[in-house]
């Protein structure tokens, strides 16, 4: 019944997407583990993995997207929700090093054993099962978004303070883990990567698996995303967008509306950190920086705020984009250069570069009308 109904509410444009990912899945990891070197169109596994680095954002800004775009919160600390998720998969990937650290210690990492802990946190208990960790990776950041939407959505906290809040929530996260004592590596955070379901996480086989986990995950979140958007239910959080003193004079229970929209989003970014985490091989306090967030917002506006796809494409371009102008002269510019591009989208291109070039596309295709002949006046 679900797939009928996404079925029938397939648009045009989210059929090219998902068509993209599922070419991308089968693809790239194929030009990397079948192709030889010398191939001209051999994929290298660094760039597969900088590849899926980028999915990951844009499983990020998609969740980012749901939340903001359709029914216009404006969150100021997904990050914190995809760090969540990142730390939950690190908790999981420095369980299975055992014996393998630098002081051989077959429970306790590294870290703690540097800072003489003598037993595991309790709150690391369980993460030695991946279905445990993968239930952390979804409950820990929707928990998190749950406990702090009720509490902000039934006060009715909108528009600047309630980014503001998010804002503060990241901050105050990302000074809690930079701390030694919580038992999540302080500043240097979780690192030394070994294993994942007994295969070697820097294996090129696993690293092309992992690409197309990520593929498939970003496809997912975003039929999630446009379920709940083509719904009676996205409807309603529409109007909750548009209009939200209107909705709630009609009889609807806004908060309620607003709290699942920012559960499920909180859930998929914890989803995207936790792919995010295997492919780049570290998990940090740095994660949680409200710069990273801000930086989140600046992906979906580029790409087209309210249409899923651009913010997809955005966190793509933009990363893209910053890959290639922080490697050279332009380095130390890199972050007035984001910050003109914000400006530039706000002022000039509102609809971001999706709905900019669906709108050019439809004037393009939009038959000329003639004007209709005035009648001759009466003799």
């Amino acid at each position: 019944m679900i797939a009928r109904f996404l079925l029938q509410n397939m648009d045009r444009r989210a059929g090219i997407f998902l068509a993209i990912l599922l070419a991308l899945a089968v693809l790239v990891p194929a030009a990397n583990l079948l192709l030889p070197a010398s191939s001209p169109f051999h994929v290298p596994t660094s760039t597969l993995a900088l590849w899926g680095k980028y999915l990951c954002y844009a499983l990020l800004a998609v969740s980012l997207d749901l939340v903001w775009g359709y029914c216009g919160i404006l969150s100021l600390g997904h990050g914190a929700f995809f760090a969540l998720g990142g730390y939950a998969m690190g908790l999981y990937l420095m369980r299975q090093i055992g014996t393998r650290g630098v002081y051989g210690n077959p429970v306790l990492p590294d870290f703690m054993v540097f800072l003489n802990w003598q037993e595991l946190p309790w709150y690391w208990w369980g993460f030695s099962s991946f279905p445990f960790a993968m239930l952390m990776v979804l409950l820990v950041p929707g928990l998190l978004a749950f406990v702090f939407g009720w509490f902000a959505f039934r006060s009715r906290v909108t528009g600047v303070y309630l980014s503001i809040i998010t804002q503060a929530l990241t901050y105050a996260l990302l000074l809690a883990f930079f701390r030694n004592d919580m038992g999540f590596g302080g500043n240097n955070g979780l690192t030394d990567f070994k294993d994942i379901l007994g295969f070697n996480v820097q294996a090129q086989a696993t690293r092309a698996a992992l690409f197309s986990m990520t593929c498939v995950m970003l496809a997912a979140g975003f039929l999630i995303a446009r379920g709940i958007v083509v719904s009676k239910l996205g409807k309603v959080v529409i109007a909750v967008r548009d209009a939200e003193s209107r909705t709630r004079f009609l009889g609807y229970r806004v908060d309620r509306f607003k709290l699942f929209v920012f559960t499920v989003s909180a859930c998929m970014a914890g989803v995207a950190g936790a792919l995010y985490v295997p492919q780049v091989g570290i998990i940090n306090p740095s994660e949680f920086a409200p710069a990273n967030s801000i930086e989140t917002v600046i992906w979906v506006a580029v790409g087209g705020r309210g249409t899923l796809v651009g913010a997809a494409l955005g966190a793509v371009v933009v990363n893209g984009a910053k890959t290639m102008f922080t490697s050279g002269f332009m380095a130390p510019y890199w972050l007035f250069a984001l910050g003109g591009l914000f400006v530039v989208v706000t002022l000039f291109l509102p609809k971001g570069i999706l709905g900019t070039a669906e709108a050019l596309w439809r004037r393009r295709r939009k038959p000329e009308t003639m004007p209709a002949a005035e009648p001759a006046p009466a003799e």
